[in-house]
Formats: C-alpha cells, structure tokens, sequence
C-alpha cells in the first residue's frame, strides 16, 4: 500500500527497452469504482497533451521508480477512450471535505492509500484541530468533486440485534402441552448472533491496529526523515560557516602579514637612509657661506618627508601645524620652518 505522495514525482521506467519514459505528474481516480484507474505522465514532449499509464499495465512502485513492461503501455490522449469520462469529471479526492451521510464536516481529506491493485484502501483526514484520523474504504460513500461522503460508524451498524424479541415473544405462545420442548431451540440464533458479533469486533480491532501500526511507522519514517534533512542542513551550515571563517582568517593573516613586510620595509629605508645621511661628510664651506646647512637641512627635510609625526604640533598661539599620526609633508616642513617649530618636529616622528 502506497501514499499518493510516494507515487507522485516518481520516474517510468521501461524494464524491457532500459529507459526512462517520463514522470508520473498525478493520479487519475477512477470514483465509481473507488479506485486509481491511472497515472498522469509528464515526459519532454507534454506539449503534444496528457498521457496516460493504466494502473493494471504498473509492474511495481518502488521508492525510487515505478516500473512496467514497455513503452507500449503508455496511451496518448486521443488513444484513452475509457479514460474521458474520469479525465472530464478530475476527482482528485485529496482537497475534498470530507462530510458524513448526517452533514457533519469530519476535516479535510490530506492523503488517501493505493493498494496494489490500485483500490483506494484508506483516506486520511485532518480535523479542525489538526489532527489527523483515517476511514477505511468501506466507510467510504461517495468520491465527489468537491465533497467525499463517508460513513465513520459503518462497521457498527453491522452488529447484529439482540434476541430480545425472541423472549418477549414466548408469552404470546399457546399453552400447549407441547410448549416446553419447543423453547429450546431459541439459544441458537444467540449463539449464532453473539459469536458473529465477537468476530466482528476482532476484525475491527485487528483493523484499528493494524492502521494505527502504519500510521505510526509513517510517522517515525516523517520524523526520521526530517531529522536527516535537518542534521544535513545544520552540516552545510556548520561547514560554510566553518569555510567563510577559515576564509576571513586567512585574509587577515596575509593582511598583517602585508602591512608587517611593508613597515619593516619602510623602517629598513629610513635606517638605510639615516644611516647614509650620517656617514656623508659635510663639506667644509669659508665662512659668511651658508651652503653647508642648506645641505644639512636638505638632509633632514628627505630624512622627515613621509614620515608619521608622534604628537600634535602648533605654532607658538596654537595653530595646528599637523596632527599626530599624519604623514610629514613638504607642507609641513615649510609650516614648521616658518613657525620655528622645526626641530620640534624632527624629535617627534614615530
């Protein structure tokens, strides 16, 4: 026995060619009969119309696929005669009300049951409250469009009545002489009845449990199976998470790395520099000349260009010549000539 939803989206596969031949798309009720008289197929021609797999042409339908013997039980639209009429009247079942005989809305008809013969066997149906209970085909009237009838107590009402006339009778025999030999044969269709109504009762049971046991499997496979997807889940989740921090880590180490190299390389050039800068003798110039510190200045002004003043420096009445942290610029230089700040400067630099 098989939920429409493990037959829906499943491929047709022809075991005889070795091919696929398309997707079962629905399910074609059959309601007179209360049965499943074929599957819908969607193949890559569904432009050309609907096709149609009869139920009896199934071989099986497994978890995976559903199988028949050949492409040959496959019929176009216009080769499915006996198939209008249901294709017309488009009784899906699933979505209907679902109504007793007395007008009473049981809930919604959310699955129904194939057996393997393709007889719908059982329907289940969610109440207002969302729960969810099932009818067996025999409490089940009516596969209508809209509406599907059923019948909750229809085994009940086979329980046979009780043979209480039968006693309520005997005094209204004759006072024959005859009259007790003839009392003895009343027991015998109470004890047909009471063992009719035991084995009732037993194949109802064995129903219930029956049904109960499958609808408890359904929903510990449900469970399980959502389980699986949300474990799954969580592991992508967990890996990308994983993968973007390993990412971003690995970003920030080439970042430092990158600004590391590049101030030891600046730091290496300024000693380099400085180092140079100090070894060079100073040429000796005749006095009143001044070309000697122009070269020195000359000197400390390449020395200090690019580099990163320590503090703040401001002019005598505050105004900020360059703030702490800033590159030192031919700007800054000049400011700082100006304002007499330039020794200042040259013993502040980071």
């Amino acid at each position: 026995m098989k939920k429409s939803v493990e037959i829906i989206g499943l491929p047709i596969i022809s075991i005889t060619e070795g091919r696929e031949l398309g997707m079962s798309k629905s399910l074609l009720i059959d309601a007179k009969n209360g049965k499943v008289a074929a599957i819908t197929i969607e193949d890559q021609d569904w432009y050309r119309g609907v096709k149609l797999l009869p139920y009896e042409s199934v071989i099986a339908i497994g978890e995976d696929a559903v199988t028949i013997t050949s492409s040959d039980s496959i019929l176009a639209l216009e080769d499915a005669g006996d198939y209008e009429n249901m294709l017309d009247d488009n009784i899906r079942v699933i979505g209907t009300k679902a109504i007793t005989r007395s007008g009473t809305i049981e809930g919604c008809v959310s699955e129904i049951f194939v057996g393997d013969n393709g007889k719908i066997e059982k329907c289940e149906i969610t109440k207002k409250d969302d729960s969810k209970d099932e009818v067996t085909s025999n409490q089940i009237s009516i596969f209508g469009k809209q509406v599907t009838v059923i019948d909750p107590d229809n085994e009940e009402k086979k329980t046979v009545i009780p043979e209480q006339p039968v006693q309520q009778q005997a005094p209204a025999q004759p006072a024959a002489p005859q009259e007790p030999a003839a009392k003895p044969q009343a027991p015998a269709p109470q004890a047909h009845d009471h063992a009719a109504e035991e084995k009732e009762a037993a194949e109802e049971k064995a129903a219930e449990e029956k049904a109960k046991a499958e609808k408890e499997a359904a929903e510990k496979k449900a469970a399980e199976e959502k389980a699986k997807a949300e474990k799954e889940a969580a592991e992508k989740k967990a890996a990308e998470e994983k993968a973007k921090a390993e990412k971003e880590a690995a970003e920030k180490k080439a970042a430092e790395e990158k600004a590391k190299a590049e101030k030891e390389a600046a730091e290496k050039k300024a000693a380099e520099e400085k180092a140079k800068a100090a070894a060079k003798p100073e040429q000796k110039q005749p006095a009143g000349h001044a070309p000697a510190d122009k070269a020195a200045e000359d000197r400390r002004r390449r020395f200090l260009l690019g580099k990163k003043v320590a503090r703040r420096i401001t002019t005598d009445n505050g105004i900020v010549i360059v703030e702490a942290g800033a590159d030192i610029t031919e700007e800054v230089l000049q400011k700082a000539k100006l304002a007499n700040k330039f020794i200042e400067l040259s013993m502040n630099i980071q």
